[in-house]
């Protein structure tokens, strides 16, 4: 039992590792395309746009519902120390500086990398990705890298959003639970709040969107059997790019915290 439990453990180990050095090749190969022109600008605009139309819906309803609730729970826990009042810089700094990053990127890649991962999915198996390059159009270059890119530019964007959604959430109970009024609610809010907290938190979704881009790609890019490997390539891409965010961020917390205690 003791063999059959290593064997697979070890297994599923050289299979990650395996399954990480594809994907770096592949990030690798898309780096090469972006260093030389053209740089399909528009397709990448184009790419944020409807990342970001997809994906804010899904980011606003969850940040703001999230906001209640960390709100919520907080109040309870505070009052128990006679703190009601600081709920305001309570969500604040959890969105600012963890939570928001964090749900911004799910979302994205819930909703924006499943997209992707389906799109180029249906692109390889009807051929459509073959033809650009029979058309002499580098299909890594116009297709892969413009995605990469605006998910590296949209997520901070999405980001700022999803904090400011959540602390509003926040608000809301702050307001009607403790009995605060809005403008002492936004003074506690700012009141401690610096760009060491600010900055970091959006820095590393331009890391969550990298990941994002390139995972959700990289199985669309590489669908094999028809319709159902599009489908196992669109569900790879969001437990993939997920799982991958949720270990990136714990990396790039204890850096932030190194280098700004």
């Amino acid at each position: 039992m003791k063999e059959g439990l290593f064997y697979r453990a070890g297994h599923q180990t050289m299979a990650f590792v395996d399954y990480m050095g594809e994907l770096f090749l592949f990030w690798l190969d898309s780096c090469r395309s972006l260093a030389h022109p053209p740089w399909f600008v528009r397709e990448v605009i184009a790419q944020m746009y409807h990342l970001g139309v997809r994906s804010f819906s899904l980011v606003a309803v969850a940040s703001f519902a999230v906001g209640l609730v960390l709100a919520m729970q907080g109040i309870t826990v505070l009052k128990m120390f006679g703190a009601a009042n600081y709920i305001a810089t309570s969500v604040c700094f959890t969105f600012v500086r963890g939570l928001g990053p964090l749900l911004a990127g799910i979302m994205l890649a819930s909703r924006g990398g499943a997209g992707m991962g389906a799109e180029l999915g249906s692109m390889r198996v009807t051929n459509q990705i073959d033809a650009l390059t029979v058309s002499a159009v580098n299909p890594i270059k116009y297709l892969v890298v413009t995605r990469i890119v605006a998910c590296m530019l949209v997520l901070p964007l999405l980001t700022v959003a999803a904090n400011l959604i959540g602390i509003l959430g926040g608000m809301i109970i702050g307001v009607t639970q403790v009995g605060i009024s809005a403008t002492y609610y936004y003074t506690l809010t700012v009141k401690y709040l610096t760009l060491k907290d600010v900055l970091p938190g959006i820095g590393k979704t331009a890391i969550f969107g990298l990941i994002i881009g390139t995972v959700s790609c990289f199985h669309g890019f590489n669908t094999e059997h028809g319709t159902f490997g599009v489908g196992q390539a669109t569900k790879t891409s969001v437990v993939a790019s997920i799982l991958l965010i949720l270990i990136a961020d714990v990396f790039l917390t204890k850096l932030t915290l190194l280098i700004w205690p």
